[in-house]
This record gives structure tokens, C-alpha cells and sequence, in this order.
């Protein structure tokens, strides 16, 4: 099993919940081309990958962000654990604040730069909302989101002030805990190479 995957020592002591924070499988469209997209190929071998690496873990409730990729991302793994997964609005892509799609890319290229600080009070109430998610976990669970999410709640965890703390793959998994009063970091997952766009 990989070893981000193995069951850890301090989930279930104390009160702490491990949280298995999944970036969903590439998208068949980029982020300024399609509001929605599904997986392309590519992004449904990466969940099937994913779902394998988690076959022998014992299932775990399974949240997801109501988007189509991070849904089919999640369904991999559904299938595998034949456990039906709940969607979550709180791990949804950040929204932009931006009209149409193709504005979508120039700002989060700039935004993917930035800091938390001085962001409108819009992506304060959202990036609050998932963390009043996460810390509201009921047990160990597996949550398929996307880039930005990810990063905020590494952020959290580690007092990291950046939109960008790190870069995740696609269907990379990324392990933080919760007591339901604060997080802490257990392992970040695999790197992205190339852009995020």
C-alpha cells in the first residue's frame, strides 16, 4: 500500500480524525475552457490508479465536491469500496470572481501567486466554510476536491498564508488530521511538474 495510505498511529487517539484529502483526476478541459469539465482519459486512469492504491484500506465514508471531475474521480474509488459518496459544496474549486470562462484563467494565474491576506471578503467566507468542513469531520474519511482547496487547508494546518503552499497532482492524496478544533499536516501528496493550467 502506499505509504500515505497506511493507517496512522494518532487517527482515532484523542479525538483526531485523518482526513485523506484527494485532488481529483486530470480534466478533460482546462480551468478557462469548460466551467464543468469531466476526466479525460488520462485523469480516469489516475482515479482508477488511486482507487487501487486504497483497495486495501478499510472503506471510509467518502465525500466530494459537487464538480463532474472530482465526482468521476471519486466514483473510482466508490466502485472499489462499494460505498456511495456523498457530495460536499464545501470542497468545490474557489470561485472566481469573474463573469464569463475564459476571464477564469488570468485570474488564477494571478490568484494562484497571492496571498490569503487581503483577498475580498468572499474567498475568506469560502476558504471558512471548508475549514468548518473539515474540522466538522465525523471519522477517518477520504474528501476528492481540487488545487485551490487542498492548498487552503495545507495552508491552515501549517499557518502558510500563500493561495499556493504547495502543488498537488492530479489524484495525488494529501493527508492531513483534525481534533475538530484545529489540523495538522501529516504528509503532503505527490507534486505537479508542469503548469497548473
Amino acid at each position: 500500500m502506499n505509504s500515505t495510505l497506511e493507517n496512522g498511529g494518532a487517527a482515532g487517539e484523542n479525538g483526531w480524525r485523518r482526513l485523506y484529502l484527494v485532488r481529483h483526476g486530470a480534466a478533460a478541459a482546462k480551468f478557462d475552457k469548460d466551467p464543468d469539465p469531466g476526466l479525460s482519459s488520462l485523469g480516469h486512469d489516475q482515479a482508477a490508479a488511486m482507487a487501487a492504491d486504497f483497495r486495501d484500506h478499510a472503506p471510509l465514508p467518502l465525500f466530494v465536491s459537487p464538480l463532474r471531475r472530482a465526482a468521476e474521480t471519486a466514483a473510482a474509488l466508490a466502485r472499489v469500496w462499494q460505498v456511495e459518496a456523498v457530495t460536499e459544496p464545501a470542497l468545490a474549486e474557489v470561485p472566481a470572481p469573474v463573469a464569463g470562462v475564459r476571464e477564469r484563467g488570468p485570474w488564477l494565474e494571478a490568484f494562484l501567486g497571492q496571498n490569503w491576506a487581503g483577498q475580498p471578503a468572499a474567498l475568506h467566507a469560502w476558504r471558512e466554510a471548508l475549514r468548518t468542513r473539515l474540522l466538522r469531520a465525523p471519522a477517518d474519511c477520504v474528501m476528492v476536491s481540487h488545487f485551490v482547496p487542498i492548498n487552503a487547508a495545507v495552508g491552515m494546518a501549517t499557518a502558510d498564508d500563500r493561495v499556493t503552499c504547495f502543488r498537488p497532482d492530479t489524484a495525488s492524496v494529501t493527508v492531513l488530521e483534525t481534533d475538530g478544533r484545529s489540523l495538522r499536516l501529516v504528509a503532503l501528496g505527490r507534486e505537479l511538474a508542469g503548469k497548473v493550467l
